[in-house]
């Protein structure tokens, strides 16, 4: 379980992210949303350990992630970041390997090929194993990032808008295959969405933040309501059952 405890985060004057407790890894997805500014990402980031919180912890499952070693922390919790900065003339492969460092060391065993190799396969790249990432398209460098945090193995998977930037088909690509990640692996993915409806229709429970604070938490139908979403966005909501799924309409 990640377990939040009070946390907060400042910029000089400003809280980002306000005493926040919450606990991820009852559920196979949870999408956090929320206007930008909210404390998405920076939360997302205390988790992983790409920030020091000011006050409050965050454990996983029972270990301080400040005082975790990087191969513990690793083996536990992979991370995708919203700027992969890597270098474009790597392979798939030689991407897809970096999943396996943590527990490899750089000296790959024959359970880390076997690790690469069902990653590669789960996300269809073996057609595009060998080709440097700047030679493939948005969603196709997209699987091949997740591919890598798949071969990592662990337990829970952080992304942090895994959709930015790609058309509705590789949206919708992308969410499918973190379902199935979710409901064929037992992945317990937390995902840092701007789509609402993409939440709705595919995580099991939604966060919504603003301001810093958490405005909802529940299951994802309960969230799309048009009270709710008005206060996480301050903006009329209009939500609509089509074909016995919520869907939310945005007009001014």
């Amino acid at each position: 379980m990640i377990a939040l405890e009070n946390v907060t985060k400042r910029y000089g004057a400003t809280t980002v992210v306000d005493d926040v407790s919450l606990t991820f890894g009852g559920e196979g997805i949870a999408a956090l949303i929320g206007p930008n500014g909210a404390g998405k990402s920076t939360l997302f980031s205390l988790v992983g350990r790409l920030l020091k919180p000011d006050d409050g912890r965050v454990v996983v499952d029972g270990v301080d992630v400040a005082t975790a070693s990087s191969r513990e922390l690793a083996t536990a919790l992979a991370v995708l970041r919203q700027d992969n900065h890597v270098a474009a003339r790597l392979t798939v492969h030689d991407l897809v390997e970096f999943g396996r460092f943590p527990h490899s060391r750089g000296r790959l065993t024959v359970t880390d090929r076997d690790h690469i190799e069902r990653a590669i396969d789960y996300l269809e790249l073996d057609a595009y194993r060998g080709r440097f990432l700047d030679e493939l398209s948005g969603g196709q460098r997209q699987r091949a990032f997740i591919a890598m945090v798949l071969a990592q193995d662990t337990r829970y998977v952080l992304l942090d808008e895994p959709l930015n930037n790609l058309d509705l088909r590789h949206m919708t690509e992308i969410m499918r295959l973190l379902r199935r990640m979710a409901d064929e692996l037992d992945k317990r993915i937390v995902v840092v969405l701007h789509d609402i409806n993409f939440a709705a229709t595919y995580a099991d429970r939604i966060v919504a933040m603003r301001a810093g604070r958490v405005v909802a938490d529940a299951a994802a139908g309960e969230v799309m309501d048009p009270d709710v979403l008005e206060a996480v966005y301050d903006t009329p909501v209009d939500v609509r059952d089509i074909d016995g799924r919520p869907v939310a309409l945005y007009y001014s």
